[in-house]
């Protein structure tokens, strides 16, 4: 099973959900995960599996916001082309979006931070914001919030936003009170987290379901 094959079935739940089709993330998974599991050759399909989720995961997030950040007048760009492209390789605007994305660690070097999805204007390549993008928090939170705080000390990045965009699937944005452990982190040391789930969450400022992520977007475009 490849990519385009988990765009098929979100495609197809497209047609049965309309705008409603990514709260229903979970289920485009499981289906996925069937077809997955017929073209397996080996002994643990579990962990072949998770791998593709992981992965794909990210990508399906991708194709899923990239014509309405582009309608914006913003790119989307996958943060491991970032990560794996020598800047020689890249386009002067990407080389400049590496850039300003930089880390800087002294006399120990400039790195960049583990992000799934930059969000950027081509004129400028000024980054607007950064998405993780996990099936659970328990996956990546904590170093999301290490990210964000790091981009914090410098003026050049402070800007930045840091969201985390999952599809929830051990419930831990699911309430408020009580707070469990990774949501307390996206309160406090993100700038949001944005839920794919048929379970509806208690929101607040900061966490809220999906269909808001794009609203919050262009609010941080206004001077």
């Amino acid at each position: 099973m490849k990519f385009n094959d988990l765009v098929k079935i979100y495609e197809k739940a497209k047609k049965k959900y309309g705008k409603d089709t990514n709260r229903h993330i979970s289920e485009i998974l499981a289906l996925a995960k069937k077809e997955h599991k017929k073209d397996f050759e080996g002994e643990d399909h579990e962990q072949s599996w998770r791998s593709f989720k992981g992965k794909n995961l990210e990508k399906l997030i991708e194709y899923i916001i990239t014509d309405e950040v582009e309608s914006l007048g913003l790119c989307v760009i996958n943060g491991n082309s970032l990560e794996k492209t020598f800047e020689k390789n890249l386009s002067d605007e990407l080389s400049q979006v590496k850039r300003n994305l930089y880390i800087d660690y002294g006399e120990f070097g400039a790195h960049l931070p583990d992000i799934d999805i930059v969000v950027y204007k081509p004129e400028t390549s000024k980054i607007i914001a950064l998405l993780s993008i996990k099936v659970t928090l328990r996956e990546r939170i904590a170093q999301t919030g290490y990210w964000k705080m790091k981009l914090l000390q410098a003026k050049a990045t402070k800007h930045i936003k840091v969201y985390f965009v999952t599809p929830d699937e051990d419930g831990t944005l699911t309430s408020k009170e009580p707070t469990k452990k990774g949501r307390a982190i996206v309160e406090v040391d993100t700038d949001g987290g944005y839920v794919l789930s048929e379970t509806n969450i208690e929101e607040s400022k900061k966490v809220k379901m999906f269909d808001k992520f794009f609203d919050d977007l262009k609010k941080v475009l206004i001077p």
